[in-house]
């Protein structure tokens, strides 16, 4: 062993000190048990929230809306200078709470907005939250509210922080504790003797102030300053939660979640109850001279057993690489003993034999690696906790290596594991599960604790850092809005300083002192049913393009391509032509289309249907190589994506610069069509069915004639359907082809496609289309000079539409036609003459 390896471990790791301050002016501080704030009155508001910000770039507003959507709360962002948003849905709210960013916007917002706000607030019982900011620029120090009967005072700076003990507010909030330190910033504090008011926060005016000389008396020193206050509506009929600082403060954040509960009857409010995993990585693996001893191992167990009073049913669970047992120096190797010596104490995982990543191995030399860890559990007498497993650097779970997870399944009987990499390294907030192959994958989180953070030195700001992360920051806000957190630490921080075990004590001491959440832990696979019970609509995963993101890319197998995707998508819908646009198409020699299904032909259909939880390799497989790879594009068509109401997220989430056609024609013509196909096909309700008798079925009528209206009618609602994709896509990425366009000109219409593709060579095909008066379509212009047209099944014709369907249809269409129109500006496409007949023919019907 070289010198430079040597590491030597302090003699006293860091030891836990968190304490409750229990406020001594309290005479009698039984715990109180947690507000219930749920009513019937939760029942006609949305899970939502509204937030006016004081600028659509507003910096603290992002703060907000960030926190808000961490309580899984959806939010709409308002601009104070722009209109309101629609409030309310029929008879219901469509927010269950106002926040505002800046009350003093609130004040003073016009009379009509005021009114429709408050007006809203009292219809729904919707209750207001406010942060007060000091006007820019004011020299008053001192404003008093008129018609409020309160009193701000700005610019203050504080000390120390307490709660009123007899407020009903709180829930999460554990009132009763002291928090002895400044305060961030400067501060708002509130004066008033009237009952509407309930105090909720104290603070004293800082320490700093008076040492420079300012002249108070010691009265000013007590905790005489109201920074929180509570209106319970009793002025003008609206509850109001105002807070004296933004939510730099950290417990802020913490009564944030009880006035959005409070003000919502419930609503918006999580469970109290928190499950905490915590996975000791590699516990076998690191470089001599930092892995643990003996003494370290006695203070895991010792460490447990008492996080356990805390913590019901809480276990380590370590997992290990058998082949780096034993491999550290002589008083390392026997803490390596005296961790099997403790074996059955703790909850043990496998990972893979030698650590190794499965994503850059085949697949026989990563089943060979398992079935040597499975080995050396039996081997050790080890009890391995098979349903869970977790792969080296992530490697394999997402992006996912298919082979890794039906080896899992083969070998360990895996059900669940973790990673942080879903949908990507993000905040906490923001991590997902998803089940892919029967397996379910929780979110991980991280704590700052890494392999080479080994002494309290190590940890960026050193000891002072980490505290300020567990007592209110990442770490303590990471558990305070996630349900359910996976952390990951690594053998090296159990040895050494122990920086984990101080983080694990102090968190829960930390979390006990300040709130009402209750700890829990619960073995991997009941932990994954609690995630999916919790958040049912996670199962469903969103693929990435692995090449997206550097560490996916690192993650992602080498003798995958990043370059098998599609450059661009036909959509659809059905009946509208998409079958001949995708045969011109492919005769274009830079333009390669997907291989055929077995099932949907020149269809993959991979983004609607049962298909997309097979993966992305499935996907994959469909695309052939690039010829060219500089100048091949790959397409594919599957017309049911247009009308789809998950395909477009689907899409834009792993390929986010994909370009999509659509094509449209008249949507009553494309419903006869479909009619029709479905009488081709032997549909027995179509046979036995009109026309007139499908389009006018009523609710009522039987589940398979309202399918059968609901294929002919809903796809045709064009505005409806692109507004969804311009929610997902610029417009400039979608192309719109008018199918009749195309069926009288396909020339023109493949010339302007040509050049939204920017495809080259551009081909003429003027040479390679021509018009067959016996199918009454173009087709194909073969090498030897002959056609080649579509098949038997295109290109019917099909008696008329009669006329009280056509009037009924046209009625129907009539508001989204009208909303097309102006949709259509905004792609630059000149309004088909089926749309303009429409619209007049409509007018004159409604005359």
């Amino acid at each position: 062993m070289s010198p430079s390896s040597i590491v030597t471990q302090k003699a006293n790791p860091p030891v836990p000190h968190i304490r409750c301050l229990t406020d001594p002016a309290l005479h009698n501080p039984e715990v109180q048990a947690p507000g219930r704030h749920k009513a019937d009155e939760r029942l006609q508001l949305s899970h939502r929230a509204l937030l006016i910000s004081e600028s659509p770039n507003s910096s603290f507003g992002r703060k907000i809306k960030n926190f808000v959507n961490s309580l899984r709360i959806q939010v709409k962002v308002a601009s104070k200078s722009k209109a309101l948003p629609v409030l309310t849905n029929k008879k219901s709210a469509r927010f269950a709470v106002v926040i505002f960013e800046n009350y003093l916007s609130y004040l003073k917002l016009d009379n009509w907005n005021r009114q429709l706000i408050d007006k809203y607030c009292r219809d729904y019982h919707v209750g207001i939250v406010g942060f007060i900011k000091p006007p820019k620029g004011g020299k008053d120090d001192v404003i008093y509210l008129d018609g409020y009967h309160l009193t701000l005072q700005y610019k203050l700076t504080l000390e120390d922080y307490k709660l009123n003990f007899d407020s009903y507010l709180w829930r999460v909030v554990k009132p009763g504790e002291l928090w002895e330190g400044f305060l961030p910033g400067k501060w708002t504090v509130f004066h008033s003797n009237h009952s509407t008011y309930q105090n909720l926060a104290f603070s004293k005016l800082s320490s700093r102030f008076f040492e420079f000389g300012s002249g108070e008396t010691n009265n000013l020193k007590g905790f005489k300053f109201v920074t929180s206050i509570m209106d319970k509506g009793e002025i003008d009929g609206i509850p109001k939660i105002l807070f004296g600082s933004d939510l730099s403060f950290w417990l802020h954040t913490v009564m944030m979640m009880d006035a959005l509960s409070y003000l919502s009857f419930g609503k918006l409010e999580l469970k109290l109850e928190r499950y905490i995993q915590i996975d000791v990585d590699d516990i076998f693996v690191g470089k001599e001279g930092i892995r643990m001893k003996v003494e370290d191992v006695e203070a895991l167990v010792e460490t447990q057993d008492r996080v356990q009073k805390d913590v019901p049913g809480f276990q380590f669970n370590l997992g290990y690489s058998g082949g780096f047992y034993l491999s550290g120096n002589n008083e390392e190797d026997k803490g390596d003993r005296k961790l099997l010596e403790y074996r059955k104490k703790f909850r043990w995982f496998s990972h893979m034999w030698r650590h190794e990543q499965p994503h850059k191995f085949p697949t026989d030399f990563i089943e060979s690696s398992m079935l040597m860890n499975k080995d050396f559990a039996k081997e050790n007498d080890i009890t391995v906790y098979g349903e869970y497993s977790v792969a080296p650097h992530h490697s394999g779970v997402y992006p996912v290596h298919e082979p890794l997870y039906r080896l899992w399944k083969e070998i360990w009987g895996v059900k669940v594991t973790s990673t942080e990499e879903y949908p990507k390294l993000m905040p906490a907030w923001q991590r997902r599960g998803f089940v892919h192959s029967g397996i379910m994958v929780l979110p991980r989180q991280t704590c700052g604790l890494f392999t080479t953070t080994i002494f309290s030195s190590d940890y960026p700001g050193g000891l002072e850092a980490l505290d300020a992360a567990i007592q209110g920051g990442d770490t303590f806000q990471t558990i305070l809005t996630t349900p359910i957190s996976i952390f990951m630490t690594h053998l090296s921080n159990y040895g050494n300083d122990r920086l984990a075990l101080y983080m694990l004590e102090s968190i829960v001491s930390f979390i006990k002192c300040w709130t009402n959440l209750k700890l829990l832990s619960l073995p991997p696979v009941e932990l994954g049913f609690k995630y999916f019970e919790m958040f049912p609509q996670d199962k469903e995963p969103l693929w990435t393009n692995p090449c997206e993101y550097y560490r996916h890319k690192d993650l992602w197998p080498v003798n995958k391509t990043c370059d098998g995707l599609p450059d661009f998508i036909v959509v659809g819908p059905q009946k509208t032509g998409t079958t001949a646009l995708y045969s011109f198409l492919s005769q274009h020699p830079s333009i390669l289309s997907n291989k055929p299904s077995p099932q949907t032909y020149e269809e993959i259909q991979f983004f609607n249907s049962h298909n997309y939880f097979r993966g992305l390799d499935w996907y994959l497989d469909f695309f052939p190589q690039r010829e060219k790879p500089n100048r091949t594009l790959l397409f594919e068509k599957s017309a049911n994506y247009f009308d789809s109401e998950v395909v477009p997220k689907r899409i834009a989430t792993l390929l986010p610069r994909v370009k999509i056609i659509v094509l449209l024609m008249n949507p009553a013509k494309r419903a006869l069509s479909w009619f029709h196909h479905m009488r081709y096909h032997n549909d027995p309700t179509a046979l036995n069915s009109t026309f007139r008798e499908v389009v006018t079925a009523s609710g009522d009528a039987p589940s398979k004639l309202k399918n059968l209206r609901n294929r002919c009618l809903q796809p045709g609602l064009y505005s409806q359907h692109l507004v969804r994709w311009l929610d997902y896509f610029p417009s400039k990425q979608i192309h719109i082809v008018h199918s009749d366009e195309l069926k009288n000109d396909p020339v023109q219409v493949m010339d302007s496609l040509q050049k939204f593709l920017n495809v080259q060579p551009h081909r003429n095909y003027a040479q390679h289309l021509r018009y067959d008066p016996k199918k009454g379509f173009y087709c194909s212009v073969m090498s030897d000079g002959q056609t080649k047209c579509l098949g038997q099944s295109k290109g019917h014709k099909y008696p008329a539409m009669d006329a009280e369907s056509e009037r009924y249809l046209r009625l129907y269409y009539r508001k989204h036609n009208i909303n097309l129109s102006k949709l259509l500006a905004s792609f630059d496409s000149e309004l088909p003459e089926w749309l303009k007949y429409e619209l007049k023919q409509a007018d004159l019907l409604k005359s």
